[in-house]
């Protein structure tokens, strides 16, 4: 109970430092954050959301100026932007988790392997992803942009930074490039899959099919190509690059499944800002025909339960087959701060998002989702290691 305490006191001291830092972007005064926390400015949050999402109108202002004066350094820094740096992180971290597991699944894999070819390999399929990705991130913002200048008016396509022309440029590229790479260096299979990966982040957003009309076929393609195809396929590239054979096995399994859901809880908990922009552009989403709360308390639970059945999969599992440690206790940990999290955020998840410090920290909970998702990249690339591995 006192370990329950002390993570709630950390995680909630992190979350409204984060809000008090964010308010006066969002044009909450600092007295209002003030009286529901008296921890100081998070001025590290601070600089970060001014280059991922700066709400503040001036600023966006600035930024657009700094683009229209001809500064090369704002239009890098726009094309940063667009491309969502959250994700890439995350796509990053995905390939760096999938590749480690790959290799210590492989006897002597590490001993043995031609460094000089694989990595220059390795990094031409991070750099296809992170183009898929763009591809992914990009025409959405084109698509959505009306809605973004309510929900996402720090986009740079919704505030002016990008052209659309320039958008769509940055799009076609990255949906160009990437297939190449992967075609020229990769197997069919990953080819294909990649393609289908992009056709799915495609359809998300164009119309007529724009999948995001619609809750549950939003969620699954999310879900099936953050999730499952990102983590299949790193793992089948580099089993593939050091010539093993790809097996299905209980770690393999474990990942794309643990993940999948956590995709799938952040697929559905990334609408939950967005709810009022949503709504008046009738886009159907699960905040939208449930509610904020009840969502948010929807996807604590599944959390919570995904976070159950990773431990559970431990403590069940033969001897030898994961590291324990970190499979049970770092996992349990993770479970408990997701917990103590969610306990700090729920609160203030009001059905009606109105309230300017509720939206802070619904942006801010919905945020933080994606850091659980790099601690259990994490904890999940410790967990398959163990001693009797022959590298």
């Amino acid at each position: 109970m006192c370990i329950l305490r002390l993570l709630t006191l950390v995680v909630g001291a992190s979350l409204w430092s984060q809000a008090d830092a964010f308010a006066p972007r969002m044009g909450c005064s600092k007295v209002s954050i003030s009286s529901v926390s008296s921890f100081q400015k998070n001025h590290k949050f601070a600089l970060q959301m001014s280059v991922e999402g700066d709400f503040d109108p001036d600023a966006i202002s600035r930024a657009k100026e700094e683009v229209d004066s001809g500064s090369v350094r704002a239009k890098f820094r726009a094309l940063y932007k667009f491309a969502r740096p959250h994700t890439i992180r995350g796509t990053i971290l995905a390939s760096i988790a999938g590749t480690t597991r790959a290799l210590i699944d492989t006897p002597g894999a590490i001993a043995n392997a031609k460094w000089r070819t694989m990595l220059p390999r390795a990094f031409i399929g991070m750099v296809a992803l992170v183009l898929g990705n763009a591809f992914i991130v990009g025409i959405n913002q084109i698509f959505d942009k009306d809605i973004d200048e309510m929900n996402k008016p720090f986009l740079p396509v919704a505030s002016g930074e990008m052209s659309k022309k320039a958008a769509w440029i940055a799009v076609v590229a990255s949906g160009a490039f990437g297939p190449i790479l992967v075609g020229k260096f990769f197997p069919q299979l990953l080819f294909r899959l990649y393609c289908f990966g992009l056709l799915l982040g495609g359809i998300y957003s164009v119309p007529p099919i724009r999948t995001k009309k619609n809750p549950l076929l939003a969620g699954l393609t999310i879900a099936t190509v953050r999730g499952f195809l990102l983590n299949f396929g790193v793992y089948y590239a580099v089993k593939d690059a050091i010539g093993a054979t790809f097996q299905w096995s209980p770690k393999v399994s474990f990942v794309a499944r643990f993940m999948t859901i956590f995709a799938t809880v952040i697929a559905v908990t990334k609408d939950l800002p967005d709810i009022e922009g949503d709504k008046a552009f009738q886009i159907e989403t699960f905040a939208t025909k449930v509610g904020v709360k009840r969502i948010a308390q929807g996807a604590s639970l599944c959390l919570l339960g995904n976070y159950i059945h990773a431990v559970l999969t431990g403590v069940v599992s033969n001897t030898g087959v994961y590291n324990i440690i970190p499979m049970v206790g770092a996992l349990f940990l993770l479970s408990v701060v997701s917990a103590a999290y969610g306990a700090q955020a729920l609160p203030w998840s009001l059905d009606t998002v109105t309230d300017k410090i509720s939206i802070i920290v619904i942006i801010l909970w919905a945020m933080s989702l994606w850091t659980m998702m790099k601690l259990n990249f994490k904890a999940c690339t410790l967990s398959n290691l163990d001693h009797e591995v022959d590298v």
